[in-house]
């Protein structure tokens, strides 16, 4: 999602250009390495832990939660953006092929519609059922989500096919207006959950119902995650005009498309540390991997309702 993947007409005017797999950056690398090293954590550790998500989600099949299809949705979608970082550096080091950068492409385009659409259905499922219970009791079925599913896919894959084709006129300025809606959409979603949260609770969060208070510190987990991946683009990229044109394609693009590509890891590893108890690892690697989550889990009451605390 770096500025050397958007939407480039260097190679389809070949009579004026040839065509490079830097997008123009070819002296100016160090934006775009960026970016490919905080993707290499999506290979070591986003891919597994996408995997895992995947595993427990159809595990829990029989008893899943309302943003279920969401989450594995989201999962699969970031394992395959990850599993493209190994053919992005063969292809600019060894390949340098364009028919490999028009599949790049198109997984960049995934990544770019796919993580902010579908995480903010999950903002607009947990939204309704805290703020409208009433509303959520009706419509808690499966149809309306797989249709909203299924229009994401169309949305992403309509999206990505276009960035594949390229040559369209300020195309990249169709993901800085839903890296803006979907962002604006995300925080004004969990600021109203927590708020209509700790209205509920009464004096103070102290005392707040204990899922409610687990409520409370998973939207405000999630809000967190949502600024720290979201802002960087959304703060950088409405600034274009005042950069110059390879200072915004070969810098500040990759290094805001960085943050927001971390959070195919980011997003499964939070998902994990929340599980009363994560299946399929043995509860040593978890301590050690995750030593504050483990400590938190140990102070469960024996007596709470696990399948309740397993997810948000």
């Amino acid at each position: 999602m770096s500025s050397w993947r958007m939407n480039t007409t260097a190679w389809d005017n070949t009579t004026t250009k040839a065509f490079s797999v830097f997008d123009g950056c070819d002296s100016q690398v160090e934006g775009i390495l960026f970016d490919l090293t905080l993707q290499c954590i999506n290979v070591a550790v986003g891919i597994p832990a996408n995997i895992l998500v995947i595993a427990i989600l159809a595990r829990n099949r029989k008893d899943p939660s309302t943003s279920d299809i969401y989450l594995g949705s989201l999962a699969f979608m970031d394992a395959y953006f990850g599993s493209m970082t190994p053919i992005s550096f063969l292809n600019l080091y060894h390949w340098q092929s364009k028919e490999v950068w028009s599949a790049l492409k198109f997984s960049y385009g995934v990544k770019d519609t796919s993580g902010p659409l579908f995480l903010s259905c999950i903002c607009l499922d947990r939204f309704v059922a805290v703020v409208f219970p009433l509303a959520f009791g009706r419509l808690n079925g499966l149809k309306q989500r797989l249709a909203l599913t299924v229009l994401v896919f169309g949305l992403t894959f309509a999206y990505s096919a276009a960035k594949t084709v390229g040559g369209l006129p300020d195309f990249e300025k169709v993901f800085t207006g839903e890296i803006l809606a979907t962002f604006t959409w995300m925080v004004v979603c969990n600021a109203s959950i927590l708020w209509a949260l700790k209205k509920s609770s009464g004096v103070g969060k102290d005392e707040m119902h204990p899922m409610k208070r687990k409520a409370f510190k998973i939207v405000l987990s999630i809000l967190c995650i949502i600024v720290v991946n979201y802002l960087p683009p959304v703060a950088l990229f409405p600034f274009e005009d005042y950069y110059s044109p390879d200072v915004f394609r070969c810098y500040v693009q990759p290094v805001g498309f960085a943050f927001l590509n971390i959070s195919s890891t980011i997003q499964p590893l939070v998902y994990l540390s929340r599980l009363e108890k994560v299946p399929f690892l043995p509860d040593e690697w978890v301590r050690k991997c995750c030593p504050c989550a483990a400590e938190v889990k140990a102070k469960t009451k024996p007596g709470s309702n696990g399948s309740d605390q397993k997810r948000a």
